[in-house]
């Protein structure tokens, strides 16, 4: 008999409002042990609270059940989920006078140290001079700091808030990395972000919220099988009759030279359409992660997420 894979992460119905502003409306968001899961949003969606809510440092509303981090209550046993865990912010201050690396070691004593090193491979993995004052760091730096210390705690669960904050591709490819060795290694990661690229290079799993709560959740790839894929041809000779096809949407048709949008269900019967036509070139393409993001904001959402309904149902 196979047993469940545990979750790392657990909420159900969890809402948070700050006077009359509703951060959380009902969010549901779970994460399996082992699982980099994308935790996807435009700025205000209710990411940096659900996460603050996950470390214990504000208290939810309400929720059903009780929001489970570890198997755990975050607000009733932060001290211990925090020697468990490891979190970046987006934003991250550090005391001026230390060095880069006594912030490090300051941080990996919190809870509990660091693994030395890991300590010493990251810092030149990353690139960062440890012996400067924090003062002297550019945002970039100071991202860097953080990632290090986060990521030679050897934790559980790792929380980032849009981790890669001023750092440049050549430094986000490097954060990238490490997290596919995290995963490697039995980790578990939420990592919140804006940024479509860096999820869909990164995450086995997405939920994309909205208004404080969820409209989708899954795999990628059974997100992506919800919408549609493009499809580019040149035909050996114009053929008339795309347009009124089920499941061709968006035609754009100079001669013998197609582009449309197709429903993946749709597909075979398109292609078997256009084979009769002569094929010269084809670029069939999946969506990406960002056009299956902007899909949900698109359309206004009632009380009753209609509008993830009815992009699900083509409308």
């Amino acid at each position: 008999m196979m047993t469940e894979t545990p979750q790392a992460i657990a909420i159900t119905g969890l809402s948070k409002t700050f006077g009359p502003v509703k951060a959380l409306d009902g969010l549901d968001l779970s994460v399996t042990q082992g699982q980099i899961a994308g935790f996807l949003g435009p700025n205000g969606a209710g990411k940096s609270t659900t996460i603050r809510i996950l470390l214990g440092l504000i208290r939810a509303d309400a929720a059903s059940p009780p929001v489970q981090i570890l198997g755990l209550d975050p607000w009733s046993n932060a001290v211990e989920l925090h020697k468990r865990l490891a979190y970046v912010p987006g934003d991250v201050s550090l005391w001026p006078t230390l060095t880069g690396g006594e912030t490090i070691d300051y941080l990996g004593s919190l809870r509990g140290g660091i693994d030395q090193a890991k300590r010493a491979e990251l810092i030149e993995r990353f690139e960062l001079d440890p012996t400067r004052k924090n003062r002297t760091y550019s945002k970039g730096n100071r991202q860097k700091v953080a990632l290090i210390a986060a990521l030679a705690a050897n934790a559980e669960l790792y929380l980032f808030d849009e981790p890669t904050s001023g750092l440049d591709p050549l430094m986000e490819a490097v954060f990238t990395q490490y997290l596919a060795e995290i995963k490697q290694a039995g980790g578990t990661v939420l990592l919140s972000s804006h940024i479509l690229a860096e999820v869909e290079k990164t995450c086995d799993a997405v939920t994309i919220i909205r208004s404080g709560r969820a409209v989708e959740a899954g795999s990628l790839a059974a997100m992506r099988h919800l919408t549609r894929s493009r499809v580019e041809a040149q035909l050996r000779r114009p053929a008339p009759d795309l347009a009124t096809m089920a499941g061709v949407y968006n035609l754009v048709q100079d001669a013998d030279r197609v582009s449309f949008a197709c429903d993946n269900a749709a597909l075979e019967q398109v292609m078997g359409e256009l084979i009769k036509f002569g094929i010269e070139t084809l670029v069939c393409s999946p969506p990406s992660l960002e056009e299956l993001f902007l899909s949900y904001y698109s359309t206004p959402v009632d009380a009753g997420g209609a509008a993830a309904d009815q992009r699900r149902e083509g409308q």
